[in-house]
């Protein structure tokens, strides 16, 4: 198994976006001492919810930071960037940490961001999102790409620098799960699904391909504990975070309620003590055939979040090496 930490530089109340993304950097330097494999940055833009806009800058630093560990972006998003600028930053990125790097994208919603950007709704259309997979893919495969699209149309270029990063697609319906299916790339599946929903979208990916899982992981001394915690902690953050998703029409955007939402990531996910948390996450690897798994660890605030990363690493990964 492949186990990592997912980061969102969560906006909690009485901290500053520059506070949590300031201590989403030590996050990430404390999950390589503690022993995990690799550390995935959240992208978004003008809200609480996740305060970093750009997950490649923040890979960049981390990777600086760090001497060994995998970094990663869950996700840049495409629909807001322009994919030849994407790919020559992730290949810069691999170059530069020796292969540490992977690029995680996603296609985006339909939200302010595209007004800001200038990119429009044409800009999250399906055939958007394809063309700039397959721009994506030509750059990391070629020595030089020329591309003539409906959204992208440039002569030949040479590939510089030549890197090749490992890519993820983040896949939350049966249409992302076709586009990375058709070009061959693994998937990343978000905290928001269970084992079930993923299975399903694993079984119809049909071919085997290293597919990443993202999951709250909060080590408690009881599950009832780590259950209360985040039950308390989580919602205070959940609310202003999805409150803050302004549509571009202008509409008002459906919002889960923050509450329910927490109660159903505590039903699905790892929280308790070390041994629970570990079983679980071997039971998930188990229904899902996933191996490579994220731990989402700042579901108890800010004033849990390096406590939570050291116990995972303490007294879960050493069961979870022990299995596999």
């Amino acid at each position: 198994m492949r186990i990592g930490v997912f980061l969102l530089a969560a906006g909690f109340p009485g901290i500053s976006a520059e506070q949590a993304l300031r201590a989403a950097l030590d996050y990430g330097v404390a999950a390589e001492d503690a022993g995990f494999d690799d550390v995935f940055m959240a992208e978004h833009h003008f809200m609480p919810y996740g305060t970093c806009p750009s997950a490649l800058t923040f890979a960049a630093l981390l990777a600086g930071r760090t001497r060994s560990i995998g970094v990663g972006t869950a996700v840049t998003v495409l629909s807001t960037a322009h994919p030849v600028a994407v790919a020559e930053q992730a290949a810069m990125l691999d170059v530069l940490t020796g292969g540490r790097f992977t690029l995680g994208v996603g296609r985006g919603g339909p939200w302010v961001d595209l007004e800001v950007f200038g990119t429009g709704m044409a800009g999250l259309s399906r055939r958007a999102f394809a063309e700039a997979l397959d721009v994506l893919c030509a750059w990391g495969s070629r020595d030089a790409v020329s591309f003539d699209g409906e959204f992208h149309r440039f002569r030949q270029v040479p590939v510089v620098p030549r890197g090749g990063p490992r890519m993820l697609v983040a896949c939350t319906s049966p249409e992302s799960l076709r586009m990375a299916a058709d070009r061959g790339l693994p998937m990343l599946l978000g905290m928001h699904a269970d084992d079930v929903e993923k299975a399903a979208m694993v079984r119809i990916y049909g071919a085997p391909a290293p597919h990443t899982s993202v999951v709250v992981a909060q080590v408690a001394p009881s599950r009832s504990q780590g259950v209360s915690l985040l039950r308390q902690a989580m919602p205070t953050w959940l609310r202003p975070g999805l409150a803050a998703h302004v549509r571009y029409d202008g509409g008002s955007a459906p919002m889960r309620d923050p509450d329910d939402y927490a109660e159903h990531l505590t039903t699905i996910h790892p929280v308790g003590p070390a041994s629970y948390c570990a079983e679980r996450i071997l039971e998930s690897r188990l229904a899902t055939g996933i191996e490579h798994v994220l731990l989402f660890v700042e579901g108890g605030g800010p004033e849990h979040t390096l406590a939570n990363i050291r116990s995972l690493g303490s007294s879960v990964l050493p069961l979870l090496r022990a299995a596999a």
